[in-house]
């Protein structure tokens, strides 16, 4: 919903990625609503992103794009 109907009208396009993430990095970081109470986004510090990337698990797939 966020790709679709946010991402695309302020920046013409949206995209769904899949990945995993190590389960311990995760644990550090809250899972918080955003946009509305079906959507769930976990919440890493911009300065953790180096961080959280280095946690990533396999491959990064990609899931939708809008346009």
């Amino acid at each position: 919903m966020i790709a679709r109907d946010w991402n695309v009208r302020h920046d013409g396009a949206g995209f769904v990625t899949r990945f995993a993430v190590d389960t311990g990095f995760l644990r550090r970081h809250p899972v918080r609503q955003a946009g509305g109470r079906t959507i769930l986004e976990l919440w890493v510090p911009a300065g953790e992103l180096d961080e959280f990337n280095a946690h990533i698990v396999g491959p990064i797939e990609l899931v939708h794009e809008f346009r």
